[in-house]
């Protein structure tokens, strides 16, 4: 097995497994430690700066079982398909494949609706989840924003990789498209959790006061991110 350094040097260990580990390398990094990146699928190594190629190579064997078993827990990978049922915004709809129709992708009552060729139907949703969100979580933020008299300057929607939002100093919050797939309750937690950001660039105990004025039942989903939230990468 080799390890890659971001800095192009290579980290070489013995192993059976086969299996490629990101490394990120940084004086801002204390200490070593390891997560899955859940939409690569890959280990993750965080070594600090002048950690030794021995010490790095140590650390990974001795948790190459944690490494595997969190592997194995990752979610298939997943396409969104012809008569599967997702939940949109908290809306439970199923999807339905029209190829002879033309307009994209629609709403009618419960159902999703999806024209055009097969094999473009997976991207076509996605497209659609990502554009729909950027109109939701937009209008949805700016009105939390308003109850805190903050100014909410725009929204983007990502793919990140290992963050379901963050906020800049401009006044500028992304989120991840994949949220939206969540329970209503887990959106609504995620938006007040950016939009306090907004007025408190920290994990104070002001900035969670104000996540809870926002989203009274916020630690509903919180917990449901942190238990189930690695689901939603299933969706490239």
């Amino acid at each position: 097995m080799k390890i890659t350094l971001l800095t192009g040097k290579t980290f070489d260990i013995s192993s059976e497994t086969g299996i490629d580990i990101k490394v990120i390398q940084s004086g801002r990094i204390g200490k070593l430690t390891l997560r899955i990146d859940a939409k690569e699928r890959i280990p993750v190594l965080s070594i600090p700066r002048f950690c030794s190629q021995r010490r790095a190579v140590k650390f990974v064997n001795e948790n190459m079982d944690w490494i595997l078993q969190s592997l194995a827990k990752l979610p298939e990978i997943k396409k969104f398909t012809a008569g599967e049922t997702i939940s949109l915004f908290g809306q439970e709809l199923t999807i339905v494949h029209r190829p002879q129709e033309k307009g994209g992708v629609w709403l009618e009552d419960n159902l999703l609706c999806v024209s055009g060729e097969a094999d473009f139907l997976h991207r076509r949703v996605r497209d659609y989840i990502k554009r729909r969100a950027g109109e939701e979580f937009y209008l949805r933020s700016r009105q939390l924003a308003e109850k805190i008299g903050c100014k909410l300057n725009g929204i983007s929607i990502k793919d990140t990789k290992s963050r379901w939002g963050s906020c800049s100093s401009l006044n500028n919050i992304n989120y991840s498209w994949r949220i939206a797939l969540a329970p209503d309750f887990v959106i609504d937690y995620l938006l007040a959790h950016e939009v306090a950001h907004l007025k408190h660039h920290d994990h104070s105990e002001a900035f969670w006061k104000c996540v809870a004025t926002l989203c009274p039942e916020w630690s509903k989903g919180n917990s449901w991110l942190r238990r189930y939230g690695k689901t939603l990468y299933a969706y490239l």
